[in-house]
C-alpha cells in the first residue's frame, strides 16, 4: 500500500536524522489518539491507538513499537516496524526492558515549546512517563524531539511532494470552475456554498476548517483574514479575493487567486488595480530569489516586505510564508519577521525539500484586497513551483 510506503520512507528517513543530529532514541508516546492526536504520530504509523503506546526509533536503526496487545495486528501487517511488541497488563515493564537494552545517553520525546507539531504530549502523560522511568535514571535523559520533528516534517519526501502537487493541481481546476460561476450580484457565501458543493462532491478534505475554507472577499467591504463568507455581493469595479486549500490523500494546499470585475466600459483593471497586482507579484518573486536552503526564515520574508513598503505601500501585518504538507500550516520554519509572536520559528533555516505558501496582500482603496499565495518546494538551487503562479490579472465580466 502506498500510505505503508510512505511511513516507512519517513521512518528510514527518521534513522538518519537521528544519526545526523547524534540523538540515540526517539521516544514517541501516546494514547488514545483518537481523543488526543500526536501531530508526529501520523508520519511514523497514520492510524489510531487506545491504550498506552510507544514508537521507539534508534539512530541504529531500530524501529521498536511498543502497544497495546490488540493494536499490535496493524503494526505487524503495516512491516515497517522490526519488533512489535503487544503488552496486556501494562507498558511500563516492557518499556523499561528495551531501554535497558538500548541504553541510550538521549531520549527525545514528543514535546516542544515553540513548535506544536512536535507538541503532542500532554503534561498527563508526561508526568505518567516521568513515574514510570522514575528511579531507572533514564527520567534525567529526557530532551525534546523538536529537531526531529521539525527534519522529518520539514523535508519532504518524493511521495509526499507528488500528492501536494496533485492537491495544488486539484485546486487549481478549483479556480478555474468558480471563475465560469461567479457573476457580479453574487454573495460571499454563495460563491463559498458553491466551492463547498464542488469539494464534496470531490470527495475531498479542507487543509484547514470548512466554515471559513474558502476565505471569500468581495470588494472593500469584506471582512480581512479567516472570517466566515458573509453576504457582501461582488459588485463591477470591485476585486475578488479567494484563499483555497484542499486535503487530497492525506496533503494539503493553500493558494489565492484574484479577480477583477470590470466596470461598465472597460476593457482592462484600471491603473491602481494593475499597480497593486505588479507590487503583490513582484514581493512574491524577489522573496522567492531568497529562500535557498541555509536562510534564516525571516531574511525570507525581510526582502518581500522591503519590496512591498519601497513600492509605497504599508508593509503587511503577517507572515511571508509558512511550511505545508499535511495541512496547511504545517509548522517548522515561519518566513516571518523578527517579532514576539514568530520567535523561535522565524530563525530556524530553509531546507532542502521543504514546501512553502509565499503570500502577501495590499489594499486597493474603494476595491477590496489583492492578495496573492502560491506553493513552492525548496531544492539544493533555489524553489520550483509547485503552483502555476498567477501572473496577470483574471478578469470577471467579460463578454
Amino acid at each position: 500500500m502506498e500510505d505503508t510506503q510512505l511511513i516507512s520512507e519517513k521512518v528510514t528517513q527518521a534513522v538518519h536524522i537521528l544519526r545526523e543530529l547524534d540523538i540515540d532514541l526517539w521516544l514517541t508516546f501516546v494514547r488514545e489518539t483518537s481523543m488526543a492526536p500526536d501531530p508526529a504520530l501520523e508520519l511514523i504509523f497514520g492510524g489510531d491507538l487506545t491504550w498506552h503506546s510507544a514508537f521507539l526509533i534508534t539512530k541504529t536503526g531500530e524501529k521498536i513499537a511498543l502497544v497495546g496487545q490488540y493494536d499490535s495486528a496493524n503494526l505487524l501487517e503495516m512491516g515497517v516496524y522490526s519488533e512489535v511488541i503487544g503488552y496486556n497488563e501494562g507498558i511500563r515493564a516492557p518499556l523499561l526492558e528495551q531501554l535497558n537494552r538500548l541504553q541510550p545517553r538521549t531520549i527525545a520525546i514528543n514535546y516542544s515549546e515553540r513548535d506544536v507539531a512536535a507538541d503532542g504530549l500532554s503534561h498527563g502523560m508526561f508526568r505518567t512517563l516521568h513515574n514510570y522511568l522514575a528511579g531507572s535514571g533514564f527520567e534525567e535523559r529526557l530532551i525534546s524531539a523538536e529537531q526531529i520533528n521539525f527534519h522529518l516534517r520539514g523535508r519532504k519526501s518524493p511521495i509526499e511532494i507528488a500528492r501536494i502537487r496533485q492537491a495544488v493541481q486539484t485546486t487549481e481546476k478549483l479556480f478555474d470552475e468558480i471563475e465560469n460561476f461567479v457573476r457580479p450580484g453574487m454573495t460571499q457565501r454563495e460563491i463559498s456554498d458553491f466551492v463547498h458543493g464542488r469539494i464534496d462532491e470531490m470527495g475531498l478534505g479542507y487543509s484547514w476548517p470548512k466554515p471559513f475554507n474558502p476565505i471569500v472577499t468581495c470588494g472593500p467591504d469584506s471582512a480581512v483574514g479567516h472570517a466566515v463568507p458573509g453576504d457582501v455581493a461582488l459588485q463591477k469595479g470591485h476585486l475578488l479575493h479567494i484563499d483555497l486549500g484542499v486535503r487530497e490523500n492525506g496533503y494539503a494546499s493553500d493558494l489565492q487567486r484574484m479577480w477583477y470585475v470590470l466596470n461598465d466600459g472597460e476593457t482592462e483593471a484600471p491603473p491602481d488595480v494593475q499597480r497593486a497586482f505588479m507590487a503583490v507579484s513582484g514581493a512574491i518573486q524577489t522573496g522567492e530569489k531568497f529562500l535557498r536552503p541555509g536562510t534564516p526564515g525571516w531574511k525570507v520574508d525581510e526582502a518581500a516586505r522591503e519590496f512591498i513598503v519601497d513600492h509605497g505601500y504599508p508593509e503587511y501585518m503577517h507572515a511571508f510564508g509558512h511550511m505545508m504538507g499535511r495541512v496547511a500550516h504545517d509548522g517548522g520554519t515561519v518566513l516571518g519577521p523578527q517579532w514576539e509572536r514568530y520567535k523561535g520559528s522565524c530563525e530556524l533555516e530553509v531546507e532542502v525539500g521543504n514546501v512553502f505558501t509565499l503570500e502577501l496582500h495590499v489594499v486597493v482603496e474603494g476595491r477590496g484586497i489583492m492578495s496573492l499565495e502560491e506553493d513552492v518546494v525548496v531544492t539544493k538551487e533555489g524553489v520550483v513551483y509547485l503552483s502555476t503562479p498567477q501572473d496577470s490579472i483574471r478578469y470577471l465580466g467579460v463578454g
